[in-house]
């Protein structure tokens, strides 16, 4: 398991990133490794860097450029999920084993959703290597890596966080590449929404299992979410303006937390409007 994620994270080449674990990589067969870097290694050709171009809107998906561009952004997001969770593996390598089998299936999805967006963005005649590639999630892994709820403060960022978000982001791009006529992209996002959902199911079961290792049974989802999500992120990056209720309750996550996040918002909104109630285009 370790040697299969420190090879993700020491290579730089995508296709040994993109290579995915043998029955035998999710035994614990070989020592505890070192702290794992904050950075992974790339080539140059996919290296990351700060900033990037805003991701065309949902409408604007009848150019084909624009299109591209989506592909290679989620392609590129799917790939850092990988690392990070090859990452979080190395970093906390006493969890217990089924919650780090539980990160090793999840990255192996995540490797397939990699895969899924380059085929396709390779169908508009392009690839990874044609974009700029941002830093993203890498920026928050010393936060979640320094933080005192230790490996809970991964699960709330990538499992509570990004991926819950991506609960309503891919339905949405299913039915603007859909509306354009790009079928088979499509299809990409909706199996990785379906996917995502049960990613978010494990994370949340995850983090109640480390709450009650950690003496915090009593508490309650939102109370965990928070005592472990790491600033600057917030629940208010946990959705999208289409707020898909329904998947959050397909993944288990109680209605409480729900109506959490629903109603989350960004400091910047708080600065901006302090007395606001819920969105009208949140509500599902």
């Amino acid at each position: 398991m370790f040697a299969f994620c420190s090879r993700i994270l020491e290579a730089g080449d995508l296709a040994t990133k993109l290579a995915p674990p043998t029955a035998e990589d999710f035994e614990e067969t070989d020592p505890p490794p070192d702290a794992p870097p904050l950075r992974p290694a790339r080539d140059p050709d996919i290296a990351m860097r700060g900033g990037v171009e805003a991701l065309p809107k949902p409408g604007a998906l009848n150019d084909p450029s624009a299109r591209a561009l989506c592909l290679a952004r989620f392609a590129h997001h799917e790939l850092m999920a990988v690392e990070m969770f090859a990452w979080a593996i190395l970093r906390w390598p006493d969890l217990p084993i089924e919650i780090r089998r539980g990160f090793l299936g999840t990255l192996r999805d995540e490797q397939k959703h990699c895969r899924l967006y380059l085929d396709r963005l390779a169908a508009h005649g392009e690839s990874l290597t044609d974009h700029v590639l941002s830093d993203y999630f890498w920026k928050h892994a010393s936060a979640m890596s320094e933080s005192p709820a230790g490996a809970a403060s991964f699960l709330a960022s990538m499992g509570l966080t990004f991926e819950q978000g991506n609960l309503d982001f891919s339905p949405v791009y299913r039915d603007a590449f859909r509306a354009s006529g790009d079928e088979a992209s499509a299809r990409a996002c909706e199996q990785v929404h379906r996917e995502e959902i049960e990613h978010v199911r494990f994370a949340a079961i995850a983090l109640r299992t480390l709450g009650e290792l950690d003496g915090l049974g009593g508490l309650d989802d939102v109370a965990l979410y928070e005592r472990s999500i790491p600033f600057p992120l917030s629940a208010a990056r946990a959705k999208g303006r289409r707020f898909d209720a329904r998947a959050r309750e397909q993944a288990g996550l109680s209605p409480v937390f729900i109506e959490y996040v629903r109603s989350a918002r960004s400091p910047q909104e708080l600065r901006a409007h302090p007395d606001a109630g819920p969105r009208s285009e949140d509500r599902s």
